[in-house]
């Protein structure tokens, strides 16, 4: 069928036609964003999920669903090698400087307070953090967010910003994705601060998204962080959800998927969200009409799983080293996991402490996670298969 009208939007972060089964996570943050803005009490929020689950998409959607109702949201991505301080100050510069601009006096004096902490928390802190780069015009204020120390300096910085939301009777919203990637003690400085701004009640707070092992790194940063933050966990699709996804993109188009298509695909994608859009954009340029049979999904196999390969997989293995690899098709030989330490170091004929560190440089770089002690987790679905496809038979055991 015409590939111009595809429906279907596999990509990192792309939004897909139909967001479905995500509606009860969607109402709970807007529920504790609502109450933030009122100045009551709610926990920040954390979703927790494997790749390809759709967090990305999902963060985004909830921005924009607060930017509606007048909450201004900071956007964010931490990546793998930037501070949390230089990619937080831009983003919250623009949102002070919009509030600025947009609101009454009392606000816009606020305002400038806190642009002027932003100033001193940048100008102390550019020694330890060389990658914070930004261009302020507002002079530091003596005394205020500038003593150089991010457990002290972020939380007065959030509090400027706090009290200038609370006088434009709106709230500051840190969106922030990717979180697993902010360093323990920022990440510690960060939990302090929002622990600050919520005891004073002030209506500035966090919606975030990560790996899995973000609930046990905030507990790691700082103990009192599970009474701070709700996780929600974002998984596959359950079956009817799953389903929807897929046939209502095309239904919108007038193409129907008849249930064995349905079922095959769901067989393929387990129900995870990008997956669904592969299969489906793959599957659709493999029919020839309507209704969609599995002899259409069939035909679209080869080419849909290249395609993951190519876009979603291989991407993630390409960072990684040899004797990393090794440890990744070792855990694929034992299936898809969990596995205990010992179950890989044994596939491997090593032991578990001289193996030790590869796992936490595997863990460190999101490829690995330790859902309980002892145990090891692919962070991305059906890696495991992906392990057996690009690495096969017994070779790799004598690399």
């Amino acid at each position: 069928m015409d590939p111009i009208i595809n429906p279907y939007a596999p990509g990192a972060g792309t939004p897909p036609p139909e967001l479905a089964g995500r509606e009860a996570v969607r109402e709970q943050v807007r529920i504790a964003l609502e109450r933030i803005r009122r100045g009551s009490p709610a926990k920040s929020v954390i979703l927790v999920g494997l790749r390809g689950v759709g967090k990305t998409v999902l963060l985004r959607r909830m921005a924009d669903d607060a930017e509606r109702t007048g909450i201004r949201p900071i956007r964010v991505e931490t990546p793998e090698d930037r501070s949390l301080p230089s990619v937080l100050a831009p983003h919250l510069r623009t949102a002070l400087e919009r509030l600025k601009a947009q609101s009454e006096s009392q606000a816009q004096q606020l305002a400038s307070r806190a642009l002027r902490a932003l100033a001193g928390f940048v100008r102390a802190l550019k020694v330890k953090y060389s990658d914070i780069e930004i261009s302020l015009n507002d002079p530091p204020e003596a005394g205020l967010a500038d003593n150089g120390d991010l457990d002290s300096d972020l939380p007065a910085l959030l509090e400027a910003a706090g009290k200038v939301a609370r006088a434009a009777d709106t709230a500051l919203v840190m969106f922030i994705d990717e979180l697993q990637y902010v360093e323990e003690g920022e990440l510690a400085a960060l939990i302090t601060a929002l622990h600050l701004c919520g005891q004073r009640q002030l209506p500035i707070t966090l919606v975030g998204a990560g790996l899995p092992a973000l609930r046990g790194n905030t507990g790691k940063a700082k103990s009192y962080a599970e009474r701070l933050f709700d996780f929600p966990a974002v998984g596959p699709l359950p079956r009817e959800d799953a389903e929807r996804a897929i046939r209502k993109p095309a239904a919108d188009n007038g193409i129907a998927f008849n249930g064995d298509a349905l079922a095959a695909i769901l067989d393929k994608t387990e129900g995870y969200p990008y997956f669904l859009q592969e299969w489906g954009k793959h599957v659709w340029e493999a029919a020839s009409g309507s209704p969609i049979t599995a002899a259409d999904v069939l035909r679209a196999h080869d080419v849909t799983v290249a395609a993951l390969d190519a876009s979603f997989f291989s991407v993630r293995l390409d960072r990684l080293t040899p004797s990393e690899k090794r440890y990744l098709r070792a855990m694929a030989e034992l299936g898809a996991g969990p596995h205990r330490s010992g179950e890989i170091a044994e596939c491997l004929g090593r032991s578990v402490r001289a193996l030790a560190p590869l796992r936490g440089k595997l863990i460190q770089k999101g490829m690995v996670w330790s859902p309980n002690h002892g145990d090891t987790a692919f962070t991305v679905p059906l890696f495991d298969e992906f392990m057996r496809r690009t690495m096969p038979g017994d070779d790799w055991r004598d690399a």
